[in-house]
């Protein structure tokens, strides 16, 4: 049973190896780079059923003396984002398979695409499973090192750019890490989280808050909480409809996980979490300002997945178990119904040529299956009722009150007034692309929003950039494009049909890292300090 934990990440990098030995057979490519993936939903869903019956599972690698070796743990957190984040994983490599030759071959290249997204679940994988913080850097690299090469393909000056900014900051606070790693292993003599949070409080709380602080803001940086946020509108938005869906699904949330782990790990009795309060709080206005000032679907849905990190913040900071619940529900959520959304912009693309609302009409009566798969998953994004995001919303408000309090009852208004301004957001986008009727194709030189530069006049290359968007534009969508977004929706939609069962694993979850005795009793049953 142990010998689970590792196939997350060992099944992944060996299909990596022999996807990359097949780069000359693109149909072997895929057939091993799907054969993986779904042998990885398995085995995640064998360990969440597993930890939630038996409790954590864990696995000390290379048969070291405990606790020198490296230890993968799987627990019920763990556990659910393994399954949500190979699940999320596997529908975007279809959704690319679903595309033509010749859009393959442009925007997702076999020989690259897939060998590269199979390191990025790996690395993802081996984040979630890390029990130790040195191993969790790993995780990061692995999957860091793999949105390089994802956010570039095509090699796009604009794509280039966008990846420049975004190797920037990785680089920067993987350095801070390392500085986060040095200071954390010479104040205590170790990096295994559960014997961390032995030693930790014999230190004196200024060293504590410091430990605190630079991990918090590494973390941060990486699940975009505001103020180091800015990067990622201008990262993602450039990259193929699947990267770009990905990345938004996983890649934040990694962060975000790893907020949830240190704080209930290491810093139980946290004197920071007015501090992550008052971050979740400007996370969600900012974000969602944001959205609504953009006129380009990829960028707003950038401001909202900035936005709703927020909430899932707000939930870490109220260090309840109902927080902590709410948290962990809303990131399966939110993992789910951003990535939909990011692969429906895609269709979108696809059949208008664009996803500008300038340029955009008329798409719901053009095609009205199209409509329907972006109005399901934006209503749920806005949190309408019944569907899960109401239901995430709903439980993070009700811990908000239960804490009382002027913060928290401070954040739950902040909370109410970012579901409302991302319905606006998702109005706009729905009466702007799919309900206006479409106007004439404009002329090359006309002004278009969000095509121009600052000083209102038309910016070089503006017309061939409509003259090649206008050529792509198709009057029928791929097939088995439509198919996995259909999927995809449905995947969303019976989150909420689920949603009681979910919650009540969310709650369990939460119920053990709050116990952070439960996770340290697993990986050092002797209690070695």
């Amino acid at each position: 049973m142990n010998n689970l934990v590792p196939l997350p990440v060992l099944l992944p990098i060996l299909g990596a190896g022999l996807a990359l030995a097949l780069n000359r057979r693109p149909r072997a490519q895929r057939l091993v780079s799907t054969v993986v993936m779904v042998a990885v939903v398995a085995v995640s869903g064998t360990l969440m059923h597993l930890t939630d019956r038996l409790g954590p599972i864990v696995l000390w690698v290379g048969a070291w003396p405990q606790p020198l070796g490296i230890a993968l743990v799987a627990d019920r957190l763990s556990a659910l984002m393994l399954v949500v984040s190979s699940v999320v994983t596997l529908l975007v490599l279809l959704f690319s398979m679903g595309a033509d030759e010749e859009e393959r071959k442009r925007e997702t290249p076999v020989s690259i695409f897939h060998p590269t997204l199979l390191v990025l679940s790996a690395g993802v994988s081996n984040a979630f499973l890390a029990g130790d913080l040195f191993n969790l850097f790993v995780g990061f690299e692995m999957l860091l090192f793999a949105s390089y090469v994802l956010l570039t393909l095509g090699g796009t000056g604009e794509r280039v750019r966008a990846g420049s900014t975004y190797v920037v900051v990785s680089l920067l606070s993987s350095t801070l890490f390392l500085v986060a790693l040095a200071a954390v292993y010479a104040a205590t003599g170790t990096v295994n989280i559960a014997q961390l949070a032995l030693r930790l409080p014999a230190l004196p709380d200024g060293v504590q808050l410091v430990l605190q602080l630079l991990l918090l803001t590494v973390f941060a940086i990486k699940a975009a909480v505001f103020p180091m946020s800015a990067w990622l509108p201008d990262s993602y938005p450039t990259a193929p409809a699947p990267v770009t869906a990905v990345f938004a699904g996983l890649l934040t949330k990694v962060g975000v996980y790893a907020i949830i782990r240190t704080q209930t790990v290491l810093f139980p009795d946290s004197h920071l979490t007015g501090l992550l309060l008052w971050a979740a709080l400007a996370t969600m206005v900012v974000g969602i300002l944001g959205a609504i000032a953009q006129s380009e679907i990829k960028r707003m849905l950038s401001f909202t997945l900035v936005s709703h990190i927020g909430y899932m913040v707000f939930g870490i900071g109220l260090a309840s178990v109902s927080g902590y619940a709410g948290a962990i529900f809303y990131t399966a959520h939110h993992i789910t119904i951003q990535t939909t959304l990011f692969l429906v912009t895609g269709l979108i693309e696809t059949r208008g040529g664009s996803t500008s609302l300038n340029r955009l009409g008329g798409l719901a009566a053009a095609s009205p299956v199209l409509g329907v798969l972006f109005f399901v998953p934006a209503m749920n994004l806005a949190g309408i009722p019944p569907l899960s995001g109401f239901v995430g919303k709903v439980g993070l408000l009700e811990a908000g009150v239960q804490a009382g309090g002027f913060l928290p009852l401070l954040l739950v208004g902040g909370s109410v007034l970012t579901s409302l301004l991302t319905l606006y957001a998702m109005a706009k986008v729905w009466n702007r692309a799919f309900w206006r009727p479409r106007t004439a194709e404009p002329d090359a030189l006309e002004l278009v929003a969000g095509e121009a530069d600052g000083g209102g006049v038309v910016a070089p290359g503006t017309g061939a950039r409509l003259a090649a968007a206008g050529e792509r534009t198709r009057t029928r969508l791929p097939r088995p494009m439509v198919a996995t977004a259909v999927v995809v929706v449905l995947l969303g939609v019976g989150l909420t049909v689920v949603a009681g069962p979910l919650y009540g694993y969310a709650e369990r979850s939460a119920t053990d890292i709050v116990d952070g005795l439960t996770y340290v009793r697993a990986v050092l049953p002797e209690g070695v300090r």
